[in-house]
C-alpha cells in the first residue's frame, strides 16, 4: 500500500493482515482462538508461490491470481469498480444502500445511496462490538459467585453479566460454558462445609435495570427465540443447548439459578435439602463462597458476530453501558453506542437506534457508516478493535456465510463480512483484499425487501462482494 502520514508505516495494517491469512489459511479456521491485535509485525514482500492464506480450506476458492495484500497495490478505478458492482447489483432502483471505501485512504470508491440512512438488521451489531471493546476491554471477564445469605442457611447467586455460562463442569477451551453451573455449585458446597439441615437459594440479578425487553421487538421475534428478556446470568446465551435454535427460556436468569439449585442439592449430598423454591433480591454484604469466570469479552464477541446471536449483543451492550458509568439499561446502552460512533466516524448524523443488536426495524445508519466501522477495525488507530475481526464470518466456511457462496463461487473464502437479515432487510459489510492485494471496505444493505426477492437479493449482494475480491477494475 502507498505510504500516508502518521499511519506508522503501515505496520497497524500489517498486523492486521498478517494476522488475516492465518485466520483463512487455517483448517477448521472457522473456531479461531483470537489473535488481536497482534504485534506489529514486520511486511514480507510477496512472492510468485501460492501465498499461505490460499491453503485449504480457502485452496477450493476459484478466484484465481489473488495476492496477500500489498504496500504498493493500485487503487481500483472508480468508474471501473462502479461498472462491475452495478453489473451485480443492477439499475439504482432504491433497493441498495452501499459503500465501498479503501481500507488505507477511506478514499470513497464507489457509492450507491451510501449516505442515505437504512436499517442495518444484524449489522447494527459491529458498532456494538466495538462500543465493548473500547470500553470494556477485549481480556475483560465477568465473574458468577455465591454469597452467604443474610439468613441462616442461605446463598445468594450473584449474577456479573455472563450469559455464557454452561450447565455442567467449568470447560477451560470453550466459550459458551467457559464457566459452569456445576463446578459453581461444587465449589460452593466445598465452602459450606458439612451441611445438615435446609439450605435456601436466593438469586440477585439486579446488575441490569429498566425493562428487560424493549418495547421496539416484534412479540413475534421474541416467541420464535431471536431475543428474550434480558438478564445478566443465562446458559448457553439463553438457549436449552450450546447453538440451539427455537424458543429461549421465558426467564433466562431464574433458569440459571434453577440449574445451579439442583447442581447445589446433587454436590451437597444426604443430609442437606435445598428448597426448591428461589427468591429475588439484593446479595448483601455476605462472604464469598465461591466463582467461576467467563471467557474473555473478545472471546464472547467472536461468537456474538460469527452467529449474530441477538442475545449476546445485547447482554454486552448493557455490560458495556454499566462499565462507562451509564445504567445498564436500553437507554444506556443507547447513548453508549451513539458515543462510541461519533468517537469512530466523527459524527451520528442520521443515526437512529432502538437497540443494540440490529432486530429493531427502526434502527437507521448510512452504509458508509457501516463501512466506516470496519475500517476502523481494520486499520484504525486503536488495536483492541481488531480484536472484532476473528468473529466476522468467512464466505463459504463460517457462521452466517457458511451456507453461502457455495461452489464456484469467486468469493468463497476470502469475504469477511458481518451478515444481516431481517424480513425487509438483507446487508453485509466487510471487507475484502482484492486481487491487487488492495484492502477494500464495504456495506451493501437492501431494504424494503418483498419476500419474494430475499433470494435473489442475497445473491446480488454476494456477488457484488465477490466482484470486490476479484477486483482489478482498471
Amino acid at each position: 500500500m502507498s505510504k500516508s502520514p502518521g499511519r506508522a508505516q503501515n505496520a497497524v495494517t500489517w498486523g492486521l493482515v498478517t494476522a488475516l491469512l492465518v485466520i483463512v489459511a487455517a483448517v477448521g479456521g472457522a473456531y479461531m482462538a483470537p489473535m488481536f491485535p497482534a504485534p506489529l509485525l514486520t511486511h514480507t514482500a510477496p512472492t510468485p508461490s501460492t501465498p499461505a492464506w490460499l491453503q485449504a480450506p480457502s485452496s477450493a476458492a476459484p478466484l484465481k491470481g489473488a495476492t496477500p495484500l500489498s504496500d504498493n497495490a493500485p487503487t481500483p478505478e472508480t468508474a471501473a469498480l462502479a461498472k462491475s458492482i452495478d453489473a451485480q447489483l443492477g439499475p439504482d432502483d432504491g433497493t441498495f444502500g452501499a459503500a465501498v471505501l479503501d481500507g488505507e485512504s477511506g478514499q470513497t470508491l464507489y457509492g450507491r445511496e451510501g449516505a442515505v440512512s437504512v436499517s442495518p438488521a444484524s449489522n447494527l451489531k459491529l458498532l456494538t462490538a466495538a462500543a465493548a471493546l473500547t470500553t470494556l476491554g477485549p481480556d475483560t471477564a465477568f465473574r458468577t459467585r455465591t454469597i452467604r445469605g443474610s439468613a441462616p442457611g442461605s446463598v445468594v447467586l450473584v449474577a456479573g453479566g455472563d450469559v455464557f455460562l454452561g450447565n455442567g463442569d467449568s470447560s477451560p477451551d470453550a466459550v459458551v460454558g467457559r464457566a459452569g453451573i456445576a463446578t459453581l455449585a461444587k465449589q460452593t458446597a466445598a465452602a459450606l462445609g458439612p451441611v445438615n439441615g435446609p439450605v435456601a437459594v436466593q438469586l440477585d440479578d439486579s446488575l441490569f435495570t429498566g425493562p428487560s425487553l424493549n418495547p421496539a421487538w416484534a412479540s413475534e421475534d421474541v416467541a420464535a427465540g431471536e431475543i428474550a428478556p434480558i438478564a445478566p446470568i443465562a446458559l448457553n446465551v439463553a438457549r436449552a443447548q450450546p447453538g440451539a435454535g427455537g424458543s429461549r427460556p421465558v426467564d433466562p436468569a431464574m433458569a440459571a439459578a434453577s440449574a445451579f439449585r439442583d447442581a447445589l442439592a446433587a454436590a451437597l449430598g444426604p443430609g442437606a435439602t435445598v428448597s426448591g423454591g428461589i427468591s429475588r433480591g439484593a446479595a448483601g454484604e455476605g462472604a464469598d463462597l465461591a466463582s467461576v469466570t467467563s471467557a474473555p469479552l473478545a472471546d464472547q464477541l467472536a461468537y456474538t458476530l460469527r452467529e449474530s446471536d441477538n442475545y449476546a449483543a445485547e447482554t454486552l451492550a448493557r455490560l458495556a453501558a454499566a462499565a462507562s458509568g451509564r445504567p445498564a439499561s436500553i437507554d444506556g446502552a443507547r447513548a453508549l453506542l451513539l458515543d462510541t460512533a461519533q468517537r469512530l466516524l466523527g459524527s451520528t448524523s442520521g443515526l437512529v437506534l432502538d437497540d443494540a443488536c440490529g432486530l429493531a426495524i427502526r434502527n437507521r445508519i448510512q452504509p458508509q457508516q457501516l463501512a466506516g466501522i470496519v475500517r476502523a477495525m481494520t486499520t484504525g488507530n486503536d488495536p483492541r478493535l481488531r480484536r472484532a475481526l476473528a468473529g466476522l464470518p468467512v464466505a463459504g466456511l463460517t457462521g452466517t456465510l457458511a451456507s453461502r457462496y457455495g461452489q464456484g463461487s469467486p468469493g468463497a473464502g476470502f469475504v469477511r463480512a458481518k451478515t444481516g437479515t431481517l424480513l425487509t432487510v438483507i446487508g453485509l459489510s466487510g471487507y475484502v483484499v482484492d486481487a491487487d492485494g488492495r484492502l477494500l471496505v464495504f456495506s451493501i444493505v437492501a431494504n424494503g425487501l418483498p419476500s419474494a426477492a430475499r433470494t435473489s437479493v442475497t445473491a446480488q449482494i454476494d456477488a457484488a462482494a465477490s466482484t470486490l475480491a476479484g477486483c482489478g477494475c482498471r
